[in-house]
């Protein structure tokens, strides 16, 4: 697509890698599955509908695959709202990762944006 060879080459994707693994991380301990699972599965679609949009070789599914990934980033920070209410997580823990899944997701945001200009 002209700005990178492959999928693992885009700053968001490795961006979004880490934001997962660190979720992964700060929900292993939690014992309600259905909430642990939920989180983390808004954050491997939120990595994955990346690599897959990418994969896909058109701008206008590579946007419209990003807009998913802009849709998990927004679930995956709801949930850390609510893990916070549940005592899940405290709560400078989860506004960093706010922070930064919100960070990401303007960069998501601005990669769709410039590849619809594109078309």
């Amino acid at each position: 697509m002209g700005f990178a060879e492959k999928f693992e080459d885009l700053q968001i994707w490795q961006r979004s890698r880490v934001l997962t693994n660190e979720i992964y991380d700060a929900f292993e301990q939690i014992r309600d599955f259905d909430f642990r699972n939920q989180i983390q599965s808004a954050a491997v679609s939120m990595m994955n509908n990346i690599s897959e949009g990418f994969e896909r070789r058109t701008k206008k599914d590579f946007a419209h695959f990003l807009d998913l990934s802009k849709g998990s980033s927004g679930e995956v920070r709801s949930m850390l709202y609510l893990s916070e209410d549940r005592c899940y997580i405290d709560k400078s823990a989860a506004e960093r990762l706010r922070s930064e899944y919100k960070d990401l997701s303007k960069s998501i945001g601005a990669l769709a944006s410039k590849l619809r200009s594109q078309q």
